[in-house]
């Protein structure tokens, strides 16, 4: 195999710098207040990303950096498969990593890898004030492991070869990835882990929740549907998700359709 010259290295990054830097508007200038209605479906799967992360709900209990589930993507963009191919092809960039997420079996969900390497250092500033030992394993995680495995999951010995770059791996290191909630043993092979964003556990019970929540308020309406723009004004009782959040994970998944009238947007349980 040909080595990448220093060149050709720096014309990928400056490849996926300008692919970042051609996509308008940055994440500060994004007005996360517009309706769902006039926001609904996009043409580009990186814009959409980008608007749904601007859109993430503010989460007062839980310290948690923005994601989109694919399944939110898949309602935004007509074609899924481009959609499936540019994700591919912004995780091998860079630009994002996707997670496995254990609220249904195709469940997965996508964070830029900035905001993902931040939430990172916001756990090391915790232990570092802790006086935490053993915590330059985050280090390694991030420059050894992050850079170079772009799967959702990674089995033990691999792990630890990747972090042994860095420095002599201990049984502690892996612990404190784990209890930190970077990493999550998998139920069926032990020695195998799943990627994780950190404190997702109570967001994790807010999406299975707002599910059910959304979809029993929509079957009890006469049809099975309402207007989208009545629905939007809807607050959840049981998810600190929005309600937008929750449709747009509806309408990806299946279980919800919409469909243009004159006086809008409806949105219909899709019956099984």
């Amino acid at each position: 195999m040909d080595r990448e010259t220093p060149s050709s290295s720096s014309a990928t990054t400056g490849k996926k710098r300008q692919r970042e830097e051609d996509v308008i508007p940055p994440f500060e200038d994004i007005d996360a207040s517009v309706s769902l209605e006039d926001n609904i479906t996009f043409s580009d799967t990186l814009m959409a990303l980008r608007i749904m992360r601007a859109q993430f709900p503010r989460l007062d209990k839980v310290s948690i950096q923005p994601f989109v589930l694919q399944s939110q993507l898949y309602s935004s963009v007509d074609d899924r498969t481009v959609v499936d191919r540019e994700l591919e092809s912004l995780k091998r960039d860079g630009v994002l990593r996707i997670f496995k997420l254990n609220t249904g079996q195709d469940d997965h969900a996508i964070m830029f890898l900035d905001d993902f390497l931040n939430q990172i250092e916001l756990i090391v500033k915790r232990m570092e004030a802790k006086k935490q030992n053993g915590i330059i394993v985050f280090e390694w995680f991030k420059v050894h492991v992050i850079s170079s495995k772009l799967e959702p999951s990674i089995g033990h010995e691999e792990l630890c070869s990747l972090l042994s770059i860095g420095g002599k791996v201990k049984d502690q290191h892996i612990s404190l990835l784990i209890n930190a909630g970077l990493l999550t043993r998998q139920l069926i092979d032990p020695n195998k882990y799943w990627f994780v964003i950190p404190n997702i556990g109570s967001v994790l019970k807010g999406i299975s929740q707002g599910r059910k929540e959304l979809l029993s308020l929509l079957t009890r309406r006469k049809y099975n549907e309402m207007m989208l723009s009545c629905l939007e004004k809807k607050r959840l009782r049981y998810s600190p998700l929005d309600i937008r959040f929750h449709l747009r994970d509806l309408i990806g998944s299946g279980h919800l359709k919409t469909t243009k009238t004159p006086s809008g947007l409806i949105v219909r349980v899709v019956k099984e």
